[in-house]
């Protein structure tokens, strides 16, 4: 069995809580360190009273039944009481005010949403047009560009000079 400095083990250990919060899984792997070590050293230290992660899934990762259940819970509930209830479930209050968000824009009538499709049909149809009347100024200017520096050559040619003797 290997021996670890408590260094070592400290670092180990440091991943597996935020920011990191790799798995013991990913730690075991990328570390070559047994799982069995990693526990047993999590253990101690949770017997300790050091905060330990429990590897919670992140957030982002939860289901759409899970956030739906956590908006309607978080609904009735006081800033304060709200602000717990974040803490517990290593949430923002940020990220709840999204998914709600989320959801009821999920919901939106079938009318209100084809007259949002529709006005934002508008402005791109706008926004294409603005771009293709810039893109045909420019197309004229670089072709006026183009024909000057032909008609300069041509010059050049006829009087016999260089670009240098011209300038």
């Amino acid at each position: 069995m290997p021996y670890y400095s408590p260094e070592r083990r400290a670092a180990l250990l440091k991943m597996l809580l935020p920011p990191l919060n790799l798995s013991m899984a990913e730690v075991s792997r990328r570390e070559g360190v047994s799982e069995m070590s990693l526990s047993n050293w999590r253990k101690q230290l949770s017997s300790e009273g050091s905060a330990v992660s429990e590897n919670k899934p992140l957030a982002e990762n939860w289901s759409a039944e899970k956030k739906f259940a956590v908006v309607l819970e978080a609904a009735g509930l006081s800033e304060i009481d709200l602000g717990e209830y974040c803490r517990r479930k290593g949430l923002y209050p940020e990220q709840i005010t999204a998914w709600r968000q989320a959801f009821v824009a999920g919901q939106k009538s079938d009318k209100a949403q084809q007259k949002e499709d529709r006005e934002q049909a508008r402005k791109d149809k706008r926004r294409i047009q603005e771009l293709e009347r810039e893109l045909r100024r420019k197309d004229k200017a670089l072709a006026e560009t183009a024909a000057l520096l032909v008609l300069r050559k041509k010059l050049n040619d006829y009087w016999g000079t260089t670009d240098d003797e011209a300038n």
